[in-house]
């Protein structure tokens, strides 16, 4: 079945389309949840596949679009789709575990921390699932879609809603604890480090606060609508705006370090490794930025939009396009390692663990992709470089 959406309603799903005393940092091998870690850093465990011979391990045909990037956690991969089901997947060999259906589609990004999957929909609910079999726990309505993605630590699920609202939830019993209300939508995912809450607002503004409280600490104002997850790493907020800019704040007050100007808005999340910041641009290109002085190291031209956030595993940045590829570069100097084609965008954040590349496309399959190995696996990347 294929779906129809509009602009923003692709770029929403993409984004949005990340347990009691845990926290969702991940185990080594792990990606507990989107982005990484609560950080959101966009480091992945890895090692990911960078030799230019690669092929498909294995492929999932969902009946919608996966926006939702995947967690992976005990060998087990878990991701949402359009087509309003959240799936378990055996991670080596992509056989289903178990389904669950939701009211609405799951763009959301699954956390799975202390055996329970949270994850959000856009029937307005967000849902606590038992990760063994789906069985649901719990769910907590809000106002409106959820398209933001949990980050569960120490025992509180945040998440952002549709309804211009941050929520705090209990994971164990899905109360709520807190909200705090913005003027508009929240698509952005928070990023939870140190007792503070970041997260950006299709208001315009970035938002600290108190991750006990949800008292305010801070906001910074862009200059256009941020659709952005920000990163935080070394006291410092990294964070794209629809005004076309990255922006370097500093985590305790807001303070702007420095803005690098790209040629088109930034949907896209930053990945921040080894003091170098990844992002991609609706201009069609990926940027490598210092992350001390905001200067470029280099860009690299896709053949579409690049709304999709990097992911950082080793030497190697992924990152997906419009043009319906899913790019491996070179960290250093963006040189292209391999590039893998699928059958419609790639939009979301690749997963990669244990020499494998997790990751959805619009064409509603989810891919996992390996070097290859004699005789195995099926050709489909692209060899650039060695």
């Amino acid at each position: 079945m294929r779906y129809r959406i509009s602009l923003v309603g692709l770029l929403v799903m993409v984004w949005l389309a990340g347990a009691v005393g845990i926290s969702a940092q991940g185990a080594a091998g792990e990606i507990p949840t989107f982005r990484g870690d609560v950080a959101r850093s966009g480091v992945m465990p890895g090692p990911g596949p960078d030799g230019a011979d690669i092929v498909e391990r294995w492929r999932f045909a969902a009946d919608g679009p996966v926006y939702s990037a995947p967690a992976v956690v005990d060998g087990v991969l878990y991701v949402g789709s359009v087509d309003r089901n959240v799936y378990a997947l055996d991670a080596a060999h992509g056989e289903e575990r178990w389904r669950f259906a939701a009211e609405g589609s799951v763009s959301s990004s699954p956390a799975v921390v202390g055996g329970r999957v949270y994850v959000g929909s856009d029937d307005g609910n967000v849902y606590a699932l038992e990760a063994a079999d789906g069985t649901e726990v719990w769910r907590f309505a809000t106002g409106l879609a959820i398209y933001s993605s949990p980050a569960v630590v120490e025992g509180t699920v945040y998440v952002g809603g549709d309804d211009g609202t941050l929520y705090a939830l209990d994971s164990e019993t899905g109360e709520e604890r807190w909200r705090y209300a913005t003027r508009e939508e929240i698509f952005s995912s928070p990023a939870v480090v140190d007792g503070v809450v970041y997260v950006g607002g299709w208001d315009g503004n970035v938002y600290a606060l108190d991750a006990e409280t949800g008292e305010e600490r801070w906001r910074f104002a862009t200059e256009r609508n941020v659709f952005a997850t920000p990163a935080v790493v070394d006291g410092v907020v990294y964070i794209g705006s629809w005004d076309a800019n990255l922006y370097a704040l500093d985590a305790a007050d807001g303070t702007q370090t420095w803005r690098f100007a790209t040629g088109g808005p930034i949907s896209s999340s930053a990945a921040v490794a080894d003091g170098v910041v990844y992002v991609g641009s609706d201009d069609e290109h990926v940027y490598a930025v210092d992350a001390a002085s905001g200067e470029e190291r280099w860009r690299v031209k896709a053949g579409g939009v690049v709304s999709s956030s990097p992911s950082v595993a080793g030497s190697s940045i992924y990152v997906g396009s419009w043009d319906r590829n899913l790019y491996a570069l070179h960290a250093e100097d963006g040189s292209e390692r391999w590039r893998f084609m699928t059958e419609d965008t790639v939009d979301t954040t690749a997963a990669v663990v244990d020499g494998v590349v997790y990751v959805g496309s619009a064409d509603g399959n989810l891919y996992a992709l390996e070097a290859a190995k004699s005789g195995t696996g099926t050709p489909g990347a692209t060899p650039t470089g060695g």
